[in-house]
């Protein structure tokens, strides 16, 4: 994609790495058996410019001891990096997180001398570009006052869980046609919990420079991130009112896209002012990745104006119990 205007972008729960049975029931797998290398071929299967992960270990006994953003940053070519703990604590297999009180819950780390250098275990998110960075900020959110009974793959009916801090990270990134905001996330699964965070990151990215892209585990389904998104926009017009970055006037119009059965066609007439609402690039289902109900997983955009998806996809890897999401636009 050298020398085009056509950015391919992903997000990928990826598990810390674990790979799952073809029933993704979870293994029992002994202290440090989590290979690096299986991860690192999934991320880089697929050869996208910018990246987000959530669900990254990083010196953790159940992951062999690896920073695994930086693995798999160094193997891809992703110059441009940075990992956010949502929070450092120690886990093994088949045991609870042992939280260190010795580091904060947020610390941002990237290449050496680009980031904070301390190798106490966290557990977090990472956006990688291909791109070059001109901005970035990283925001965590404390975890929810209550715990939920949830469905746990393995495990007889329900089994109540506490969830954890959450996090997220942005970036203003130099697109081939100008600027644009990229934003890691992965929200809590507490429900109404998710949505207040999702509303927060709105608020916290709105003096960037549009496009803005959001991608990651929301732990929300379906159409609800982009309508909760949208709603939020109607009852703060101002919040629309922020400027777009400059585009490239000789850059190409993008055709509309022809209706598929996970991307539904969004015509964009001549002579209508560009859409600046929240929309999804992407409509396929995530979760669980050996047989897909639903989707958690997503990519929304705002600011895009008539440029629409040039192909969407959901492939089945060999590792994680989600789906990545990869989305080719012109950007």
């Amino acid at each position: 994609m050298i020398g085009s205007a056509l950015v391919r972008l992903a997000t990928f729960n990826v598990l810390h790495g674990q790979r799952l049975p073809d029933d993704g029931r979870p293994p029992r797998t002994p202290s440090g058996t989590v290979d690096v290398h299986p991860l690192i071929d999934a991320v880089a299967a697929l050869d996208a410019d910018v990246v987000a992960l959530q669900e990254l270990d990083r010196f953790q006994e159940r992951s062999g001891r690896v920073d695994q953003a930086r693995a798999i940053a160094e193997a891809t070519g992703a110059a441009d990096w940075r990992y956010a703990s949502a929070f450092h604590a120690r886990s093994g297999p088949g045991r609870a997180w042992a939280p260190d009180r010795s580091e904060p819950g947020l610390r941002v780390y990237g290449p050496k001398g680009a980031g904070h250098d301390g190798e106490v275990p966290s557990h977090g998110i990472a956006l990688l570009s291909r791109l070059p960075v001109l901005s970035r900020r990283a925001r965590r959110f404390g975890a929810p006052p209550l715990a939920v009974p949830l469905p746990v793959a393995g495990r007889a009916g329900l089994t109540v869980i506490r969830d954890h801090p959450r996090v997220a990270l942005a970036a203003v990134l130099q697109g081939r046609r100008g600027p644009f905001t990229a934003v890691a996330l992965h929200l809590s699964f507490v429900p109404g919990w998710n949505l207040r965070q999702l509303l927060a990151v709105h608020r916290w990215i709105a003096d960037l420079p549009r496009p803005h892209i959001l991608l990651g585990d929301f732990n929300i389904p379906g159409a609800i991130p982009a309508a909760t998104l949208g709603a939020a926009e109607l009852l703060a017009p101002s919040s629309r009112a922020t400027p777009s970055a400059p585009r490239t006037p000789s850059a190409p119009r993008t055709p509309s896209m022809p209706p598929t059965p996970s991307m539904p066609s969004m015509p964009q007439p001549d002579g209508l002012p560009p859409r600046s609402g929240w929309h999804h690039l992407a409509r396929v289902r995530t979760f669980p990745s050996h047989r897909p109900l639903v989707q958690l997983d997503h990519v929304l955009a705002a600011g895009l104006g008539p440029h629409r998806p040039q192909s969407v996809r959901a492939p089945r890897m060999p590792i994680s119990d989600h789906r990545p999401v990869v989305v080719e636009l012109q950007l």
